[in-house]
């Protein structure tokens, strides 16, 4: 069953949303407000998130922007602002589709069955040695599995994903399920442990080379 995150603050909008995706046999998260909804994010895995701009905390467009520092999971905008500029910043912010309410629920509908269709196609990713399936969160190397854990898997990921370039310290907390305030110290305990798995050497990296002072890149 396919995990929707709704973010939504018009609660009557929210509830015929809610209705409607679980007719269609969604299981379906709903939030109101931004920060809670980055958490959820951080700390459970969805297939598509839902997202209103006229929201508390933050406007709909700094939250796509935050939700994109820490999760490639797709975006669907659900707003009233439906005004070619908006829909423009939309996508320019990467989301994958954008609806100008009101709109007929069963369109929504069919937006989230072509984004799933699309993103089943592209769930495994072959890079170098290395294949990897998002959706079960596998790692093989060498068609060898390598066993990850939960936030080693979201570092490798978003590592192997920028091949070739630095990412920092910050990003790679903000990638996982790590509190934000998380030690530095205790992100290059789990970049450790995933050298280990991989049998890379820190000395002489063969895949994860440290960058003084900045954070990490993966050869």
């Amino acid at each position: 069953m396919s995990r929707i995150l709704l973010i939504e603050d018009d609660l009557k909008m929210q509830e015929l949303i809610v209705d409607y995706l679980q007719n269609y046999k969604y299981s379906v998260k709903a939030l109101t407000l931004p920060l809670d909804a980055l958490k959820a994010i951080k700390e459970e895995s969805f297939d598509i998130i839902i997202l209103d701009l006229m929201l508390p905390q933050m406007d709909g467009f700094d939250l796509c922007k935050e939700i994109k520092k820490i999760s490639d999971t797709p975006i669907i905008i659900s707003s009233a602002r439906g005004d070619i500029g908006n829909k423009i910043m939309g996508y320019e912010l990467g989301a994958d589709d954008y609806l100008a309410k009101p709109y007929e629920p069963r369109e929504l509908i069919l937006k989230i069955e072509a984004i799933l269709r699309r993103y089943k196609k592209s769930s495994t990713l072959e890079i170098g040695e290395f294949k990897i399936n998002k959706d079960s969160r596998e790692v093989f190397l060498d068609d060898y599995p390598i066993d990850l854990t939960k936030v080693e898997f979201d570092i490798f990921l978003q590592l192997i994903k920028n091949r070739g370039s630095i990412v920092s310290r910050e990003q790679l907390i903000l990638a996982s399920s790590l509190p934000s305030d998380t030690k530095t110290r205790s992100l290059d305990m789990h970049i450790s442990n995933i050298r280990y798995k991989l049998g890379d050497d820190a000395k002489n990296p063969k895949y994860i080379k440290s960058v003084w002072g900045i954070g990490y890149k993966f050869l």
